[in-house]
């Protein structure tokens, strides 16, 4: 269950004063009109401003700021030794699949003759079946930030209300099983409030089109105060005129901390749950354009989901069993130095390939067909009017 703060007020810091209206900070640019671009803020506070959280030193700010799990999590539940699996059984495509395959493919092509594929003799069908294997690994990752809110007089969960915990010692509910998923948690007895950093906790900012004065370059005469000689009648001669932006009044609310002058500072905890990808197909040198093998359907004949899966073993294809190793071994290295994985899933799917060997009006050919759906690849079918491009 997640942890909850307590629901108690608490009241902000009396020795908090905010600052002298004439202390409010100009921008020292040329006034010219039309609106400036919005100014880039922090989240929270300067560095210098943060309070020392025992166990959360070097957090100032950004998700990448990563800690490391704990090592009894790190290591995750032992893996158990490998085992034979089930036989395998891999299927084969008939001569009457792969005709009507080849029928099919060349009844969808308007200048292909279907008389090739009605007309053929089969000289012989070889499997090039490919192999898939994936390897999921479900992670789970945390970093810590400081940020911060406009502060409007909510509960302050303050360290009086209790010892910080750890990063990885705050409970959070876990999402579905491999998809991407990002949660971002207060730390619970980390809050306090500041006095706004971006508007020096006045609640409002220096208008930066106008430079704090209210009052900008005439834009019908430029700032000169005439037109053609007789005085503009937009600014009246002065040669100004008000700001739109500010009203005339030289500031703009503050949007950091929404006019308040106050923030509700706090640690913020974000886990990230990863699907971590592995994945290998085992080319048997068919001669196939490597693109092909995108969208190709396999059929999966073998998943395992555990929290540490361990490796395949007596596959027909070595190369498979030898990248369930490989993959196993680079997941458990790389991806426990910063997360814990939570759950794994490896599979393995048959993408069936059959070259097929025909002949027709005394001439040789090939086709493949490929997938479970049996899409047929003919880079040289013998009857077609014009050129095509070959899907």
């Amino acid at each position: 269950m997640d942890r909850q703060p307590l629901l108690r007020n608490i009241e902000p810091d009396q020795s908090f004063q905010p600052l002298s209206p004439q202390l409010l900070p100009t921008v020292a640019t040329a006034a010219y009109p039309g609106a400036p671009q919005a100014e880039e803020v922090p989240s929270a506070p300067p560095a210098h401003l943060l309070d020392d959280v025992t166990g959360y030193e070097g957090t100032v700010g950004g998700e990448e700021n990563f800690v490391p799990p704990p090592l009894s999590m790190a290591e995750g539940t032992e893996r158990p030794e490998p085992h034979p699996q089930r036989a395998w059984s891999i299927p084969s495509v008939t001569e009457e699949t792969a005709r009507e395959a080849f029928i099919q493919y060349a009844s969808s092509k308007c200048c292909y003759s279907a008389k090739p594929a009605k007309e053929m003799a089969f000289r012989d069908l070889r499997p090039c079946n490919t192999y898939r294997y994936r390897l999921q690994s479900f992670t789970e990752s945390r970093s810590t930030e400081w940020t911060s809110k406009p502060y409007t007089g909510q509960f302050v969960d303050s360290n009086a209300y209790g010892p910080v915990p750890l990063p990885w010692d705050i409970v959070v509910h876990i999402p579905p099983m491999f998809q991407d998923y990002t949660e971002k948690v207060p730390v619970p007895h980390t809050s306090s409030v500041k006095g706004c950093h971006s508007c020096m906790a006045l609640g409002r900012k220096a208008c930066t089109n106008c430079t704090a004065i209210g009052r900008v370059r005439c834009q019908t005469c430029n700032g000169r105060g005439f037109q053609f000689d007789d005085r503009c009648n937009r600014c009246h001669g002065s040669g100004f005129q008000r700001c739109m932006l500010c009203s005339g009044t030289g500031t703009k609310p503050c949007t950091t901390c929404c006019q308040s002058g106050q923030l509700l500072v706090y640690i913020q905890l974000i886990v990230k749950w990863k699907n971590n990808i592995f994945e290998y197909i085992a080319d048997q040198q068919s001669g196939l354009p490597l693109n092909l093998y995108d969208t190709m359907t396999g059929q999966c004949i073998f998943t395992d989901e555990q929290v540490m899966v361990s490796p395949v073993v007596a596959f027909p294809e070595i190369k498979i069993t030898q990248a369930s190793q490989q993959a196993i071994q680079q997941h458990r290295v790389q991806l426990t130095r910063a997360s814990v994985i939570i759950q794994q899933r490896q599979t393995i799917e048959l993408i069936p390939i059959t070259q097929v060997y025909y002949e027709w009006k005394g001439k040789e050919y090939s086709y493949f067909t490929c997938g479970v759906d049996n899409k047929v690849h003919a880079p040289d079918y013998p009857a077609k009017c014009c050129c095509c491009t070959i899907l």
